[in-house]
């Protein structure tokens, strides 16, 4: 990876975690489900709302956590909004390999999202960050099971 490419990818970041995107709770949200990674003390809260067709229509969260991981979820919510239950579990499955260097490719992924999920995807060189940047991801697939909880554990 080129310097000016992991200088875009940690601006990226950065930009997330000092000002994070659809930082609010939805009360009205169809699918809620807490994170926690006791590993760093990540507690996030996050609210989906998927509509009839299987579409999340809105993400919104609510926490505190390590710079990784609340930019990750910043992400994750502008990733996922628009898109159906299962291409959101693909974008999941995507990041998760990435983020542990099980897949270098990105597959049926439009270059933004690429681009972001190449942003998270720096942590697979610090195992104990991969849980950072994975938290929320885990904590969208118990929302959508409309499963209360997720924890890194």
């Amino acid at each position: 990876m080129t310097d000016d490419l992991r200088e875009l990818y940690q601006e990226l970041i950065l930009d997330h975690s000092k000002r994070p995107h659809n930082f609010h709770a939805d009360e009205k949200a169809s699918h809620k489900a807490m994170g926690h990674n006791p590993l760093c003390g990540d507690k996030i809260s996050l609210f989906l709302s998927v509509d009839e067709k299987g579409v999340i229509t809105n993400a919104t969260f609510q926490g505190s956590g390590c710079a990784i991981s609340m930019a990750s979820t910043s992400i994750m919510t502008d990733m996922i909004k628009g898109k159906t239950v299962s291409e959101a579990q693909h974008l999941f499955e995507q990041v998760h390999n990435a983020c542990t260097g099980k897949s270098a490719t990105l597959q049926e992924t439009d270059d933004d999202s690429a681009c972001k999920i190449n942003a998270l995807a720096g942590v697979k060189d610090y195992p104990v960050r991969v849980k950072c940047a994975t938290l929320a991801w885990h904590t969208m697939q118990s929302a959508l099971k409309n499963e209360n909880k997720a924890s890194t554990e």
